[in-house]
Protein backbone atom coordinates (compact mmCIF):
# COMPACT_ATOMS: atom_id res chain seq x y z
CA UNK A 1 0.00 0.00 0.00
CA UNK A 2 1.04 3.25 -1.04
CA UNK A 3 0.85 4.56 2.95
CA UNK A 4 3.57 1.79 3.54
CA UNK A 5 5.65 3.34 1.26
CA UNK A 6 5.54 6.16 2.43
CA UNK A 7 6.16 5.37 6.07
CA UNK A 8 9.04 3.56 4.84
CA UNK A 9 10.56 6.61 3.09
CA UNK A 10 9.85 8.96 6.37
CA UNK A 11 10.70 6.23 9.39
CA UNK A 12 13.53 4.18 7.78
CA UNK A 13 15.21 6.01 5.06
CA UNK A 14 14.76 9.56 6.80
CA UNK A 15 14.30 9.06 10.36
CA UNK A 16 17.26 10.88 11.30
CA UNK A 17 16.55 14.23 9.40
CA UNK A 18 13.06 14.37 10.62
CA UNK A 19 13.65 13.73 14.18
CA UNK A 20 16.68 17.06 13.87
CA UNK A 21 13.84 18.58 12.01
CA UNK A 22 11.20 18.12 14.64
CA UNK A 23 13.52 18.45 17.52
CA UNK A 24 14.18 22.19 15.98
CA UNK A 25 10.79 22.53 15.58
CA UNK A 26 9.50 22.49 18.78
CA UNK A 27 12.51 24.29 20.28
CA UNK A 28 11.90 27.35 17.79
CA UNK A 29 8.41 27.67 18.54
CA UNK A 30 8.95 28.54 22.03
CA UNK A 31 10.26 32.14 20.97
CA UNK A 32 8.04 32.16 17.34
CA UNK A 33 4.34 30.35 17.11
CA UNK A 34 5.66 28.22 14.27
CA UNK A 35 2.54 25.51 14.88
CA UNK A 36 0.29 24.51 17.90
CA UNK A 37 1.03 20.72 16.60
CA UNK A 38 3.84 19.99 18.92
CA UNK A 39 3.29 16.34 19.82
CA UNK A 40 5.74 13.72 18.22
CA UNK A 41 2.77 11.62 16.74
CA UNK A 42 0.67 14.88 16.09
CA UNK A 43 4.28 16.30 14.16
CA UNK A 44 4.81 13.46 12.03
CA UNK A 45 0.95 11.98 11.27
CA UNK A 46 -0.61 15.82 10.79
CA UNK A 47 2.97 17.54 9.05
CA UNK A 48 5.33 15.16 7.78
CA UNK A 49 3.22 12.31 6.44
CA UNK A 50 0.69 14.49 5.14
CA UNK A 51 3.76 17.06 3.21
CA UNK A 52 5.42 13.72 1.75
CA UNK A 53 2.02 12.06 0.64
CA UNK A 54 1.36 13.89 -3.38
CA UNK A 55 5.35 13.32 -3.64
CA UNK A 56 4.54 11.30 -6.91
CA UNK A 57 3.47 14.73 -8.59
CA UNK A 58 7.18 15.91 -8.41
CA UNK A 59 9.10 15.28 -11.88
CA UNK A 60 12.63 14.34 -10.94
CA UNK A 61 14.60 17.38 -10.44
CA UNK A 62 11.33 19.62 -10.50
CA UNK A 63 11.53 23.47 -9.86
CA UNK A 64 9.33 23.93 -7.06
CA UNK A 65 7.78 26.94 -5.12
CA UNK A 66 6.07 27.41 -2.35
CA UNK A 67 4.16 30.26 -1.05
CA UNK A 68 3.36 31.01 2.19
CA UNK A 69 6.12 28.35 3.53
CA UNK A 70 5.32 29.10 7.61
CA UNK A 71 7.46 26.78 9.42
CA UNK A 72 8.55 24.91 5.83
CA UNK A 73 5.32 22.43 4.84
CA UNK A 74 5.39 20.75 2.53
CA UNK A 75 8.98 22.12 1.16
CA UNK A 76 10.96 20.52 4.23
CA UNK A 77 9.55 17.08 4.46
CA UNK A 78 9.66 17.03 0.77
CA UNK A 79 13.62 17.76 0.33
CA UNK A 80 14.28 15.51 3.23
CA UNK A 81 12.28 12.60 1.29
CA UNK A 82 13.50 13.82 -2.36
CA UNK A 83 16.83 15.99 -2.36
CA UNK A 84 16.35 16.01 -6.02
CA UNK A 85 13.64 18.51 -5.84
CA UNK A 86 14.90 22.27 -6.33
CA UNK A 87 12.97 24.91 -3.75
CA UNK A 88 12.32 28.69 -3.69
CA UNK A 89 10.54 29.15 -0.62
CA UNK A 90 8.36 32.71 -0.44
CA UNK A 91 7.72 33.56 3.26
CA UNK A 92 6.77 37.33 4.49
CA UNK A 93 7.50 37.00 8.28
CA UNK A 94 10.62 37.24 9.12
CA UNK A 95 10.99 35.34 11.87
CA UNK A 96 9.80 32.45 9.98
CA UNK A 97 12.63 32.76 7.96
CA UNK A 98 15.14 32.62 10.42
CA UNK A 99 13.83 29.28 11.10
CA UNK A 100 13.45 28.27 7.45
CA UNK A 101 17.21 29.01 7.09
CA UNK A 102 18.20 27.54 10.57
CA UNK A 103 16.40 24.29 9.52
CA UNK A 104 18.58 24.62 5.65
CA UNK A 105 21.60 25.23 7.72
CA UNK A 106 20.98 22.46 10.41
CA UNK A 107 19.61 19.60 7.46
CA UNK A 108 22.59 20.64 5.14
CA UNK A 109 19.82 21.51 1.68
CA UNK A 110 21.43 22.87 -1.13
CA UNK A 111 19.06 24.28 -4.13
CA UNK A 112 17.05 25.72 -1.03
CA UNK A 113 16.44 29.64 -1.66
CA UNK A 114 13.82 31.35 1.05
CA UNK A 115 13.33 34.63 0.04
CA UNK A 116 11.88 37.15 2.75
CA UNK A 117 8.84 38.96 0.28
CA UNK A 118 5.20 38.79 0.24
CA UNK A 119 3.61 36.41 -2.28
CA UNK A 120 2.29 39.21 -4.69
CA UNK A 121 5.75 41.27 -4.54
CA UNK A 122 7.56 37.91 -6.11
CA UNK A 123 4.98 37.05 -8.62
CA UNK A 124 6.25 40.27 -10.20
CA UNK A 125 9.61 39.58 -10.38
CA UNK A 126 10.91 38.43 -13.74
CA UNK A 127 12.92 36.13 -12.22
CA UNK A 128 10.09 33.93 -10.65
CA UNK A 129 7.33 34.90 -12.66
CA UNK A 130 6.20 31.70 -14.52
CA UNK A 131 9.58 30.05 -13.52
CA UNK A 132 8.85 26.98 -11.95
CA UNK A 133 7.26 23.37 -12.47
CA UNK A 134 5.11 23.11 -9.30
CA UNK A 135 3.97 25.98 -6.74
CA UNK A 136 3.03 24.19 -3.92
CA UNK A 137 0.89 25.96 -0.53
CA UNK A 138 -0.59 24.55 2.70
CA UNK A 139 -2.91 26.11 5.36
CA UNK A 140 -2.64 29.35 3.83
CA UNK A 141 -5.65 30.79 2.02
CA UNK A 142 -8.94 29.95 0.37
CA UNK A 143 -8.72 28.28 -2.93
CA UNK A 144 -10.06 31.07 -4.82
CA UNK A 145 -7.19 33.45 -2.94
CA UNK A 146 -4.37 30.92 -3.38
CA UNK A 147 -5.23 30.51 -7.18
CA UNK A 148 -3.82 34.18 -7.38
CA UNK A 149 -0.85 34.12 -5.02
CA UNK A 150 0.71 30.76 -6.80
CA UNK A 151 -0.68 30.32 -10.08
CA UNK A 152 1.93 33.54 -11.36
CA UNK A 153 4.49 31.38 -10.35
CA UNK A 154 4.21 28.52 -12.08
CA UNK A 155 5.26 28.04 -15.76
CA UNK A 156 2.70 27.16 -18.89
CA UNK A 157 2.38 23.38 -18.64
CA UNK A 158 3.31 23.26 -14.81
CA UNK A 159 1.42 22.70 -11.88
CA UNK A 160 -0.12 24.21 -8.70
CA UNK A 161 -0.96 22.18 -5.82
CA UNK A 162 -2.63 22.97 -3.26
CA UNK A 163 -2.95 20.88 0.25
CA UNK A 164 -6.56 21.11 1.62
CA UNK A 165 -8.68 19.33 3.97
CA UNK A 166 -12.58 18.80 3.15
CA UNK A 167 -12.81 21.27 0.45
CA UNK A 168 -15.31 20.36 -2.02
CA UNK A 169 -17.23 23.89 -1.72
CA UNK A 170 -14.16 25.75 -1.98
CA UNK A 171 -12.85 24.09 -4.62
CA UNK A 172 -16.21 25.01 -7.09
CA UNK A 173 -16.01 28.91 -5.44
CA UNK A 174 -12.05 28.96 -7.19
CA UNK A 175 -13.34 27.52 -10.62
CA UNK A 176 -13.54 31.22 -11.93
CA UNK A 177 -10.36 31.96 -10.45
CA UNK A 178 -8.67 29.00 -11.73
CA UNK A 179 -9.71 29.96 -15.13
CA UNK A 180 -9.43 33.66 -14.94
CA UNK A 181 -5.46 32.89 -13.56
CA UNK A 182 -4.65 30.53 -16.66
CA UNK A 183 -5.45 27.34 -15.18
CA UNK A 184 -7.46 23.99 -15.32
CA UNK A 185 -8.01 21.41 -12.59
CA UNK A 186 -5.96 18.11 -13.60
CA UNK A 187 -7.31 16.20 -10.22
CA UNK A 188 -8.61 16.11 -7.15
CA UNK A 189 -6.49 13.85 -4.68
CA UNK A 190 -8.52 12.60 -1.62
CA UNK A 191 -6.96 10.62 0.68
CA UNK A 192 -7.21 9.80 4.65
CA UNK A 193 -4.85 9.90 7.31
CA UNK A 194 -4.35 8.51 10.84
CA UNK A 195 -5.87 11.68 13.14
CA UNK A 196 -6.37 13.83 10.28
CA UNK A 197 -9.23 13.06 9.28
CA UNK A 198 -10.19 14.12 5.28
CA UNK A 199 -7.17 15.61 3.21
CA UNK A 200 -6.79 16.42 -0.65
CA UNK A 201 -4.19 17.97 -2.94
CA UNK A 202 -5.90 19.69 -5.93
CA UNK A 203 -4.07 19.28 -8.71
CA UNK A 204 -4.00 22.59 -11.14
CA UNK A 205 -2.52 22.63 -14.40
CA UNK A 206 -1.28 25.57 -15.92
CA UNK A 207 -2.63 26.04 -19.49
CA UNK A 208 -2.09 29.48 -20.43
CA UNK A 209 0.14 32.31 -19.31
CA UNK A 210 -1.44 34.31 -16.26
CA UNK A 211 -2.98 37.54 -17.49
CA UNK A 212 -0.63 40.58 -16.35
CA UNK A 213 -2.37 42.20 -14.15
CA UNK A 214 -2.80 39.13 -11.62
CA UNK A 215 -1.66 38.82 -8.67
CA UNK A 216 -3.51 41.93 -8.24
CA UNK A 217 -1.70 42.93 -4.61
CA UNK A 218 -2.85 45.67 -1.92
CA UNK A 219 -4.76 42.25 -0.44
CA UNK A 220 -7.30 42.83 -3.42
CA UNK A 221 -6.39 38.85 -3.37
CA UNK A 222 -7.64 37.99 -0.33
CA UNK A 223 -10.58 40.96 0.51
CA UNK A 224 -12.27 40.45 -3.14
CA UNK A 225 -11.17 36.87 -4.34
CA UNK A 226 -11.68 36.20 -8.30
CA UNK A 227 -15.66 35.23 -8.56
Amino acid sequence: MYIDELHELLRIKNGDKLSLFAELLKEYNKICNLTSITDDEGIYYKHFLDSVYPQYLFDEGAFVAEIGSGAGFPSIPLKICRNDLRFTLIESTGKKCDFLRLAKEKLGFSDFEILNIRAEEGAGEPRLREKFDVCVARAVAPLNTLAEYCLPYVKEGGIFAAYKGDADEEIKEALKAIETLGGKIEKIERYELENCGKRSVVVVRKIRKTPAQYPRGRGKERKAPIK
